[in-house]
């Protein structure tokens, strides 16, 4: 096999899992559950309930991501393709935002929402690659970092309310693309 059909099997591969996991609907649904959760703490508490319920409430994500694989029936944990490998060093790469997240919620927690809204993203042009759809979970982080951005600078009091309801309407709007978008190749793999 020559480099170009090596590419062309491998693109084949990875858009053909994300046909069959939905572009990874569950994991997305979960990440808007986490923060809509964090909009209405941000609107019923005070800032340190806030920053504390997002620092742990993050453990939730996954498995939230879990329980709505199981009402999808979507086994997302057991689908395997040639570049599945990829997936534990981008949870990695995005994991390593934990030291700074945290250093803000000491000594500047003001900052600790922007830093959490962007740095759980980081993984999403990874993701994307994995499936073939650089460009669609690549835009998600990159619209999400300039959207919480623009609210964390220009309306600094509602950085515990607006900015992670920005980041809801983000992923909702990705789940829905990215649903739209995989069925195509959910269709285009049960015409093969």
């Amino acid at each position: 096999m020559n480099p170009s059909e090596l590419k062309a099997a491998l693109l084949a591969d990875r858009q053909a899992a994300y046909g069959r996991l939905r572009g990874g609907a569950p994991i997305l649904l979960a990440g808007a559950t986490y923060w809509a959760a964090l909009t209405a703490i941000g609107y019923l508490t005070s800032g340190h309930v806030w920053y504390y319920a997002a620092l742990f409430g993050s453990g939730l994500i996954f498995p939230l991501a879990i329980l709505y694989a199981r009402l999808l029936k979507n086994n997302f944990m057991a689908d395997r393709t040639a570049v599945t490998s990829v997936l534990a060093p981008a949870m990695i790469a995005m994991l390593l935002f934990w030291p700074m997240a945290i250093a803000a919620l000491w000594e500047a927690p003001g900052v600790f929402p922007l830093i959490m809204a962007i740095g759980l993203s980081l993984h999403f042009p990874v993701i994307g690659w994995s499936y073939g759809r650089t460009f669609l979970l690549t835009a998600h982080a990159v619209i999400r970092a300039a959207i919480v951005f623009a609210i964390w600078t220009l309306f600094p009091e509602e950085r515990l309310t607006l900015l992670p309801l920005a980041v809801t309407v983000a992923y909702l709007v990705t789940a829905l693309i990215v649903w739209m978008d995989s069925g195509r190749f959910r269709a285009r793999e049960s015409e093969n």
